[in-house]
């Protein structure tokens, strides 16, 4: 499992977890607010992730970390 804190968002992933690739993202308090596909850079089940979440997102692939 890999898991990272930043920008008031938890991103956390399952090694070997189903595709497609995604990451599940809590707030800061614990809540969760959804899974966003990496491959298809969309949220699952009709969650619209916000722009700070994409960038992020984005800020942590640049890194190598996702």
């Amino acid at each position: 499992m890999g898991k990272v804190r930043r920008h008031g968002f938890v991103l956390e992933w399952f090694i070997g977890d189903h595709d497609p690739r995604h990451v599940h993202v809590y707030d800061t308090k614990g809540r969760f607010l959804g899974r966003f596909d990496l491959t298809r850079r969309v949220g699952h089940e009709g969650w619209q992730p916000s722009k700070k979440l994409l960038k992020l997102i984005t800020e942590l692939e640049n890194e190598g970390r996702l």
